[in-house]
């Protein structure tokens, strides 16, 4: 089965070099059932320079900016910025095998499966959720995906059997496999993938706006891991995170409200200097943390 990636960012290249490796040394005996070993990957990128790093870097065979290239794949990921999918589906198109299955990689999927679906049909909205603060090609790694989540948000009319495909590539690159509604998965990651980004802006913003120069200075020399941890989405890339407001503006705003209304109950419980709930507010909080897959 030849694979197709259009956008070879950090994780097309990563896809790539994990596709291009279980082609060549894995064992079909040690697959997921219904796996078919990658033949040859194929990338597309708007910048014949990228194509060219790619190949170098061995995320694929083979790599080109004309789409016309994917007239060769079986199953393509579409990872480009959520804003290019539709169009880039659009031109993609006329150059598709039949058969072909198409799958995304974008962290909204209501809009996408609601506009893919009907320019074809064997399409299986996707959302691998791995990454780093990096991007582009040369971020690109191996084994990003393993042991993390991967959302596949097929619908009633969606092939089961596109669905097993993606599925089973999913499963050989070692992710955790989900399999949900569109607009369930964009409620569940607007809380613990949307809303992380813009508070952790926020945060950032608010440190920077301190006043004192002295202070500020004294800040940026003494931050360590605790704000490293809580600062790093909201220093990752701004597209990513404008995207994720723009395709899931709803359920983000949702969470943003939420989110401030707690904020106010927090500050009003120091100005009232009410430790006592303070403290069962921490303790509640410090046993709902455990709930989550970290």
């Amino acid at each position: 089965m030849n694979i197709g990636i259009i956008g070879l960012g950090l994780i097309g290249g990563s896809l790539g070099l994990d596709l291009r490796s279980l082609g060549a040394d894995s064992a079909e005996n040690a697959t997921p059932e219904g796996y078919r070993k990658p033949g040859r990957v194929l990338g597309v990128s708007r910048r014949q320079s990228t194509c060219d790093r790619a190949v170098a870097l061995g995320a694929v065979d083979e790599a080109d900016a004309d789409l016309s290239l994917m007239a060769q794949a079986d199953l393509i990921f579409i990872c480009t910025p959520l804003s290019a999918i539709a169009p880039t589906v659009e031109q993609l198109v006329d150059h598709l095998k039949p058969n072909a299955i198409l799958t995304d990689v974008g962290s909204v999927k209501t809009p996408v499966v609601r506009t893919l679906s009907p320019l074809w049909p064997n399409f299986v909205g996707g959302h691998p959720m791995a990454g780093t603060a990096e991007s582009g090609i040369e971020a690109a790694q191996f084994h990003l995906f393993a042991g993390r989540p991967y959302v596949v948000t097929p619908t009633e009319t969606t092939p089961p059997a596109a669905v097993r495909e993606v599925v089973a590539i999913a499963e050989s690159l070692e992710a955790k496999v989900y399999s949900c509604p569109p607009e369930a998965h964009d409620r569940a990651v607007a809380w613990i993938s949307h809303l992380p980004v813009m508070v952790s802006a926020g945060l950032i913003a608010s440190v920077a706006g301190e006043t004192d120069p002295e202070v500020l200075d004294l800040a940026h020399k003494l931050a360590s891991s605790g704000f490293r941890d809580t600062s790093r989405v909201g220093g990752g890339n701004p597209e990513l995170g404008v995207m994720m407001a723009k395709y899931n503006r709803e359920a983000v705003v949702r969470s943003l409200h939420t989110y401030r209304q707690t904020l106010d109950e927090i500050a009003d419980a120091v100005v009232r200097e009410d430790w006592g709930e303070l403290e069962r507010y921490l303790t509640d909080t410090q046993k709902a943390r455990s709930q989550f897959n970290l």
